[in-house]
């Protein structure tokens, strides 16, 4: 497969314009221009930040500045929302070369993407939609992740999804999607465990049959977030992906159990509305760092007996 699809071939090798660091075993936050001074003023270590592709897609200005500060001195993930990888229309060329320019410019230690569509013809939605579980959408995201790694020159993350239905026409379960799609494009995962609470209440199911029969073995990356709960018209609970609190008991929970069964993996908290001041958001990420420490800690006593 050719990498044309994004104007040029997939980005050689070039000199770092920025030091590496590493995220293993690291627990970071969404980074938020209103944060950086107070991040700026800190010193000692601060985990890693992940930004959002499609804020930075602009050539310059106030929030490349912004990133540039925080790239000197820490990791970066990458996080793209408009994608539409599980969308049945070709790849915007266009976005996919602004993300690679992204790729190239900041270096980042993650790269990731969503189990999700949001595109129609020449409208992008606010939003992360569904798609059914067939051998047909199975052959579309594929082929656009292929697209999208051969573009970038990188190997991607894909998260899967929070979801509020499920499709009639589906003929296999979301893990079983997940595992088809690693199988086929060699891509890893990012583990959203609040999305798997979220998804599980609405459904009814349980969450822990879905960890049971996910590929744990390629999650490059968790991401742990609140929600909000709304009734349906049923009366019966809802639960919201909307990222606008502290990270729920059940979710926390979930989340060691996922560290018990693969050991730690780079963590992000996410909160995207309802902004809190940074040592809010920090303490979330030093709740999530002492956890991985913990699991870290086991993990090499094991190996020592």
């Amino acid at each position: 497969m050719t990498a044309d699809l994004a104007s040029g071939p997939a980005p050689a090798a070039h000199p770092l314009r920025f030091p590496e660091h590493g995220v293993s075993g690291l627990a970071g936050t969404s980074f938020k221009p209103e944060h950086l001074r107070s991040i700026l003023s800190e010193r000692g270590p601060r985990g890693f930040f992940e930004v959002h592709a499609e804020n930075y897609m602009g050539a310059g200005g106030p929030p490349h500045r912004a990133l540039e500060a925080i790239r000197r001195d820490n990791p970066l993930s990458l996080h793209g929302v408009c994608m539409s990888l599980g969308g049945p229309q070709p790849l915007d060329r266009e976005h996919l070369a602004g993300f690679r320019s992204l790729v190239e410019r900041y270096e980042p230690a993650l790269v990731s993407e969503h189990l999700a569509w949001s595109t129609h013809e020449a409208t992008f939605f606010n939003d992360l939609l569904p798609l059914p579980y067939t051998a047909e959408s199975l052959a579309w995201v594929c082929d656009h992740i292929d697209q999208m790694q051969e573009a970038i020159g990188r190997t991607i993350l894909l998260e899967n999804p929070s979801t509020y239905l499920i499709f009639e026409e589906s003929t296999m379960s979301e893990t079983e999607f997940i595992r088809a799609i690693v199988a086929r494009t060699g891509c890893g995962l990012l583990l959203d465990v609040s999305n798997v609470f979220v998804s599980a209440t609405n459904h009814g199911t349980s969450a822990l049959d879905y960890l049971a029969d996910f590929p744990l073995a390629h999650v490059g990356e968790i991401h742990l977030a609140g929600h909000a709960e709304q009734s349906d018209d049923e009366n019966a609970l809802l639960l919201i992906d909307s990222h606008d609190g502290p990270v729920p008991d059940g979710v926390w929970r979930l989340y060691e159990i996922v560290l018990g069964r693969c050991g730690p993996r780079p963590t992000l908290i996410e909160w995207d509305s309802k902004i809190p001041d940074w040592p809010i958001l920090k303490a979330e990420a030093m709740a999530a760092q002492r956890l991985l420490d913990r699991h870290a800690g086991q993990a090499s006593l094991r190996h020592a007996v």
